[in-house]
């Protein structure tokens, strides 16, 4: 059986895991060491019962620890070229991933990583490269996409296809605009290569959500401009609006910024 984990989405660190019986990976590293050790012992669980690290884009959110988690447990790293690059030129990462652990994985390929197959395609979002994953398991498919500037239709394909996705919701539109952001920040969240709104997160929802939709996960919620329930209630009430019904059509959560979540059976 397949099986997620969040131990944190938001700006001040992504992290989550899928396992099985017999494998596990990362996707993105940007908690410390210390405080992922922790959360896996509590879960009953082991850092080298992680074999494999999936690395979205080079943002230090995402790749704070990257390079001490594959060097202690000598676990290869899969990102693009342009990924791998950023990651060596983040101040950020004091401990940059060996080169015998540096994988490249570049956007539209499908590659077999222990039990998992995994597609990589493109996200948009300013950073050196950003890319989203299927990961397929046992006939279970998943998807994340964080970090979204704008949904392509190469996204759309992919949500059409999951049983299981972990999309962002970041901000709620007038939170942003009366925030406390100056302007060019403003203008950076809500650009074609910057976050993905609560509005937009639902409307993509609605315009491909399909039957085989059993979860949806929010994430990288901003802790300035959303609220977890505000984010919930947001997205709910457009999918209530066009007919569909969190609960009964698909679950929908709201993963915590800098909180574990439940582990999730993936059947």
């Amino acid at each position: 059986m397949l099986k997620f984990i969040s131990f944190g989405s938001g700006s001040s660190g992504n992290c989550y895991m899928l396992y099985t019986e017999t494998d596990g990976l990362l996707i993105d590293t940007g908690i410390g060491i210390r405080t992922l050790k922790k959360y896996i012992h509590n879960y009953g669980l082991k850092l080298t019962d992680i074999h494999h690290i999936l690395i979205t884009h080079d943002h230090a959110d995402h790749i704070k620890s990257v390079g001490t988690i594959s060097g202690d447990y000598f676990i290869p790293v899969y990102a693009t070229r342009d990924v791998h690059q950023g990651i060596n030129n983040n101040y950020c990462v004091r401990r940059k991933i060996q080169p015998i652990n540096a994988k490249q994985f570049e956007k539209g390929s499908t590659l077999q990583i222990g039990d998992f197959e995994v597609t990589s395609f493109n996200v948009p979002h300013d950073s050196s490269d950003n890319v989203g994953y299927r990961i397929r398991y046992e006939g279970v498919t998943f998807c994340l996409m964080t970090d979204v500037g704008h949904v392509t239709e190469e996204m759309k394909s992919y949500i059409q296809e999951a049983n299981y996705l972990v999309l962002e919701a970041n901000h709620d539109e007038e939170m942003l605009e009366n925030g406390p952001y100056p302007t060019y920040l403003k203008e950076r969240v809500r650009s074609d290569y910057g976050h993905l709104s609560n509005r937009v997160c639902a409307d993509t929802l609605v315009e491909n959500a399909t039957p085989r939709l059993r979860h949806v996960w929010l994430c990288h919620l901003s802790e300035e401009n959303n609220h977890p329930e505000l984010a919930r209630k947001t997205v709910e009430m457009i999918l209530r609006n066009n007919g569909i019904i969190p609960g009964k059509d698909f679950e929908l959560d709201v993963l915590k910024r800098q909180t574990p979540s439940e582990i999730y059976e993936l059947t």
